[in-house]
Order: C-alpha cells, then sequence, then structure tokens
C-alpha cells in the first residue's frame, strides 16, 4: 500500500552527458548580513574557567594601596580611572596564558571572550596595560610575601626546604649596543646636545601640534641621555668584576655596557652562545612547589646564594632549615655565614670532582673552614644525596614552567622593570599551585 498523499514525479538524472557541467554551487559568505545576537558576558566562559579562578584570586588582595593613588574621588571633578583589580586579573590572566605584550593583550581584550570577560565592558589600552604591570614592583613583591605568608599559616608551605636556581632570559638590548667608555662619553655628549637642540626647538616654536613632535623628541633624547649616564655609571662595577679572581671572561677587553639597558649584561646562554640578558632567580619551597623567593642578577649564580636567604629571612622572619642549590652557587664566604648560629641554613650543593681521580671529594681538605669540611662530609652520606634529587624537581620545574609560559625575553629595560615582570610569573605560578594544593587536602 503506497502510503504518499500525492504522487511525486519521477526525478531526472543529474547526469548529462549532452550538456557541459555547470558552474559548481558553494556556500558564499555574506558579511552583510545584519545579525542581531544577545550578548551575555557571564554566559561567555565556564563555571570552572580558569579565568574566574584569577578573578576570585584578585577579589581576595588587598589592593587598597593602589585605590588610594586614585585621584578621581566622590565630589570631585575628574575622569574615574580602570579598576586596579581589572588591570591586575588581566596581567595575572595573561601570564598564565603566555602573553607578554601589552598591545598584544590590549587586542584580546577586544576580541577573546575570556579577557572580554575580566575586562566585564570597561575598555583598557596598552599605554595604561604596560605602565600598571611595572609602575607598582614593590607593591606586587609585598602581595607575594603576603600571599606565602598566608599559605604557611595554612600549613600548605613550611619553608624547612627551598630549592634555588636561575634561568637566564634574553634581555631588551642588543649586541651592538654595549660600548666601552670613550664610546659611552661621545654619546653622552650627543644626546646632551641633542636635548638642548630641541629645547630651544620647543621654546621657539608657537605651533601647538609641532610643540608636541618636539616634547616627544625630547622626551627620547632625555632617555637616552640617561641611559647612557647609567652606562657610564655602571663601568666600574664591571671592572671590580673582571678584577676578581673568579672571573673567567676575557681579561683584555675592557668592560663594556650597554646604551640601550645598561643593567643588562653579556651572558652565556642555553644554546651556547652569549647575549644580553639578566639571570633570573627562583627559590621554591620543595614540599609545595611555590615560589618564596625572587631577584634579578646581573651575573653569574656563584654570588646569588647568600642574598636569596638573606631575602627569605626578611620576608618571612626566619630562615630555611636547608637550602638546595647546584654547583654553579660554591662560594665558601656564603657557605660559612648561612652555618652560623644567626642564620643556621644547612646547604646542600655538589662537591666538585677533584682533578686527580685518586682523592675523595668527600673528605675534608687541609686549610677548610669548619663549615666547608662538614659539606664536604655531608654531601657524602646517602642521606644529603636522596634529599638533593628534590631540587631538579622542583627549582628546575619552576624555571620551565615559567618559559612555557613566555620567559624567554623581557620586553622591559631596566632592573627596576625586568623584576616587576618577574613578580607576576611568580604570582601567576603560586595562584595555579594554590589552587591545587587547597583541593588536595579539601574534604570529599
Amino acid at each position: 500500500m503506497d502510503d504518499t498523499l500525492f504522487e511525486i514525479p519521477p526525478t531526472e538524472s543529474i547526469d548529462r552527458p549532452d550538456q557541459p557541467p555547470g558552474a559548481p554551487r558553494v556556500q558564499r559568505p555574506d558579511r552583510h548580513q545584519i545579525e542581531l545576537r544577545p550578548v551575555d558576558l557571564e554566559g561567555l566562559l565556564a563555571g570552572d574557567h580558569r579565568a574566574r579562578l584569577v578573578w576570585a584570586f584578585v577579589e581576595g588582595l588587598d589592593l587598597g594601596p593602589l585605590y588610594a593613588q586614585i585621584r578621581a574621588t566622590e565630589g570631585r571633578p575628574g575622569r574615574p580611572p580602570i579598576d586596579p583589580a581589572i588591570l591586575t586579573a588581566l596581567w595575572l590572566y595573561a601570564t598564565l596564558e603566555a602573553v607578554g605584550s601589552a598591545r598584544a593583550l590590549a587586542r584580546l581584550c577586544a576580541e577573546h571572550d575570556a579577557y572580554r570577560w575580566l575586562c566585564g565592558g570597561v575598555s583598557v589600552n596598552y599605554h595604561t596595560l604596560a605602565d600598571f604591570r611595572v609602575d607598582h614592583g614593590a607593591f606586587f613583591d609585598r602581595l607575594l610575601t603576603e600571599s606565602v605568608a598566608a599559605l604557611m599559616a595554612e600549613g600548605l608551605v613550611t619553608l624547612e626546604r627551598v630549592a634555588q636556581d636561575g634561568v637566564r632570559v634574553r634581555a631588551s638590548a642588543g649586541g651592538r649596543s654595549f660600548r666601552g667608555r670613550a664610546a659611552l662619553d661621545q654619546a653622552l655628549a650627543l644626546a646632551e646636545a641633542q636635548v638642548t637642540a630641541l629645547r630651544t626647538e620647543l621654546d621657539d616654536d608657537p605651533a601647538a601640534t609641532a610643540r608636541r613632535v618636539a616634547a616627544a623628541r625630547e622626551r627620547a633624547a632625555t632617555e637616552r641621555a640617561d641611559r647612557a649616564r647609567r652606562a657610564l655609571a655602571r663601568l666600574p662595577e664591571l671592572e671590580a668584576r673582571k678584577a676578581r679572581r673568579t672571573y673567567r671572561g676575557r681579561r683584555d677587553v675592557p668592560p663594556l655596557a650597554s646604551t640601550s639597558d645598561p643593567d643588562a649584561s653579556f651572558m652565556k646562554m642555553p644554546g651556547g652562545g652569549h647575549r644580553p640578558a639578566y639571570n633570573a632567580q627562583f627559590a621554591t619551597d620543595t614540599a609545595s612547589q611555590i615560589v618564596v623567593g625572587l631577584d634579578i642578577a646581573t651575573e653569574t649564580d656563584q654570588r646569588q646564594l647568600g642574598p636569596m636567604v638573606d631575602q627569605l629571612r626578611t620576608r618571612y622572619g626566619r630562615a630555611p632549615a636547608e637550602h638546595l642549590v647546584d654547583g654553579g652557587y660554591r662560594n665558601f664566604a656564603d657557605l660559612r655565614r648561612l652555618a652560623e648560629p644567626a642564620c643556621g641554613t644547612t646547604v646542600l650543593m655538589p662537591v666538585p670532582k677533584p682533578r686527580d681521580p685518586r682523592l675523595d671529594p668527600h673528605r675534608p681538605r687541609r686549610g677548610d673552614p669548619p663549615a666547608v669540611a662538614d659539606w664536604r662530609i655531608r654531601m657524602g652520606t646517602a642521606e644529603a644525596k636522596e634529599i638533593y634529587r628534590q631540587r631538579a624537581a622542583t627549582a628546575e620545574c619552576v624555571n620551565a614552567i615559567a618559559r612555557n609560559r613566555g620567559l624567554h625575553a623581557f620586553r622591559v629595560r631596566g632592573r627596576t622593570k625586568v623584576r616587576a615582570v618577574l613578580v607576576w610569573f611568580a604570582l601567576a605560578h603560586n595562584l595555579m599551585r594554590a589552587v591545587s594544593l587547597r583541593a588536595a587536602v579539601r574534604p570529599t
């Protein structure tokens, strides 16, 4: 029985050998079509999206000092600035997503749902983002200390055993920007002469537009002169470094400083070449993998052991019981000082192999101070070797995560700004680690 209501005509075959094939039929874009879409920022992200974790963390921070700097207050004129909580959340989330450019972040705030959700309809520009990232380094460094102290109060961080390691990060300077004293004097004289000429031009030209252009050129020339002065001021430090017995570079080459970033130094990079770079230092609690200290160095690891332990004492009121470092930190002066009762930190660091293979590297040598002799004996025990294995699993892991989040090159210049950027990496890392630690102890 036929179930159709109407008779269906037979279909004709598409293949007609007597006709040439027609043009292919495709779906073409129509970008002039008007569409009405309901937009709900809150519904753009899933409930467990990482941007929501970042915002919840920022809401728990005490940003009072940042709000105190805002001059636009109730009852007074002035355009209200962007909420510091928004800028803080944007940079934390951008760091987690390996976004290190203020211009790229500003584009994402207009195009990407997660960044649009964090902005909440507030328009941001790259200049505000760039300034905020580096202008409050000391404040966010304090927040790092306070957040770690809160984790210590919860019992998630013990500070009993800390591992330290450095990571070389490319500086925002070219190799040809490094000059000697004579070239720096010449660069400073040229920059100062240009500043004087531009100021004269600025005073004589009454046109407003031309004055703004001349003012911008004067600011650029003033910054060049300032960098040249800082480079000249750094030469005595570099000369003193070359005079040390432990210096491994060529002594016949005069010290050079960069006119682009005077604080940067030529360093041997992981690939084997030498580039302008900084030595970023992270100290990590081995039990929790929380970053508890950081610093920016302009030389090798050898002189970074003692300052890091001192920094931890200043931050948390006590030094770590055990401090794990690799052989590049070997410094007998720091080793003796840290072993004193005032500090009481036990350093676990590999003992170098002697040139004579018949000698026992863990046997004290003649003339060794007690702290050095104890270190040699200690590193020969199975217990110390087992503990030392935790260094690579913590300190090097933190460095690798920072690399994955974009810590390959600094886009800012100057040690102060570079350190401020490093603080953002530490805060972002600790944020995600704290979420994991609290989830592990939360009752199911």
